[in-house]
């Protein structure tokens, strides 16, 4: 063969050789693709975002025939109130579920504080004790703390005798009525002196004191009071805890009326309230000595109640409980009561038949049908010369006895 026709046919074998090299190439490209398509499938993860609830409704409404302007015209008309809706229950619901945890954090941190109470050898009632033996704790309407003082003695005899019930008329007015009444005070400087065994003495003739871990002290009203309501609270649970003074005339039956009407209130704090002058003078009565606090000399207090008489609801009562050691105390027992309200959801509640004056003023006032829920003189603080005038103004402005046995509570 010549040299001519042999290079012909290698020509010849290396074409067709790459003619197949290029559809083999081809086939498995496509081979390829077919494959990668079949078995490269991603699943869908649990992730991946599904139709909105709008979305599915969406895709009803267009299988249903409607077209885009309808189905823009319903999308229109409902996704503000929809929207409007979902956000309004959300809120809600977060609020219910943030009220519900405050409140089961109050009476936690209540419960704690009642317990290191009597952890503290802080006095207990038969009825609590009574009470704790049960596993449970009676709910009452109020409880009437009466301040009072190591020399005021015959205050407190003028009180037993005219609006203050004894023996087993008390303890019906608790049982029956859910009213505690109790004359509160502290102890001495000297602890087991003669004058705590003085009022020792007392109680065990009467049995109607609550006595404070307080050292007693005019200058330590403000103190007192706190503790008083921590006290008060841990050894009874009321729907209202009220602070009087030992000079004061109150009518029982009125005073429970009066509280039951805000009873669904929260955080109620009645009284008669008032806004007087903070006084940087030094040496005058009811000097302020925190006053540049206040402001400017010649400003006023905030809005607080009257020393005589307020009371405060059960949350609010919780909450001294509960902030005892933190909360700060200035020189005036009332200022210090709206000062730790201050900055609160309080609802202050003003009502001045809670610091009606002596006769004939609380004697017309129940003439014409508004009976007086306490009763002072506003020169004295007070009834002036109570120990001897407190009778008189039971006569003529005290509720009858039957009345607070008639009374709906």
């Amino acid at each position: 063969m010549s040299p001519k026709i042999k290079g012909e046919n290698l020509y010849s074998r290396s074409f067709v050789s790459r003619k197949w090299t290029f559809l083999l190439c081809f086939a498995s490209f496509c081979f390829g693709i077919f494959f990668t398509d079949r078995m490269w499938n991603i699943p869908e993860s649990n992730d991946m975002a599904r139709p909105s609830v709008t979305e599915a409704e969406r895709l009803k409404l267009i299988s249903e025939g409607c077209g885009p302007k309808t189905l823009y015209q319903k999308e229109v008309k409902r996704d503000p109130q929809a929207l409007f809706g979902e956000v309004s229950k959300t809120h809600n619901a977060i609020q219910t579920l943030d009220k519900t945890i405050s409140s089961l954090e109050m009476e936690l941190a209540a419960a704690r504080s009642a317990q290191e109470s009597l952890t503290n050898g802080a006095p207990v009632s038969n009825d609590v004790e009574k009470n704790q033996l049960l596993g449970k704790k009676r709910r009452y309407l109020m409880v009437v703390g009466i301040n009072t003082a190591f020399s005021s003695r015959k205050r407190r005899e003028s009180i037993r005798t005219t609006w203050m019930p004894q023996g087993e008329k008390r303890k019906k007015l608790e049982e029956e009525m859910g009213i505690i009444i109790r004359f509160v005070i502290g102890h001495s400087a000297t602890a087991g002196g003669i004058l705590d065994r003085s009022i020792e003495a007392e109680d065990k003739k009467h049995g109607d004191f609550m006595r404070l871990d307080h050292v007693e002290g005019y200058l330590e009203l403000s103190g007192k009071t706190k503790t008083y309501f921590s006290t008060a609270f841990s050894m009874w649970d009321a729907d209202f805890y009220v602070k009087v003074d030992d000079d004061v005339h109150v009518n029982i039956a009125t005073l429970g009326e009066t509280l039951v009407r805000h009873r669904k209130k929260p955080r109620v704090y009645i009284g008669c309230m008032k806004s007087g002058p903070v006084l940087s003078q030094k040496g005058v009565r009811y000097h302020e000595p925190e006053y540049w606090k206040f402001g400017e000399n010649g400003n006023k207090y905030f809005r607080h109640a009257t020393g005589q008489l307020y009371a405060i609801s059960r949350d609010l009562a919780s909450y001294i409980s509960i902030n005892q050691h933190v909360l700060h105390k200035y020189a005036n027992e009332d200022v210090t009561m709206g000062a730790w309200f201050i900055g609160l959801d309080v609802t202050h509640i003003d009502d001045r038949r809670l610091c009606c004056g002596t006769p004939p003023d609380c004697e017309w006032k129940a003439q014409a049908g508004n009976i007086c829920v306490a009763s002072f003189d506003w020169t004295c603080s007070g009834i002036c010369r109570s120990a001897d005038r407190i009778k008189e103004v039971h006569r003529r402005c005290g509720e009858p006895e039957s009345a607070i046995w008639k009374a709906t509570f």
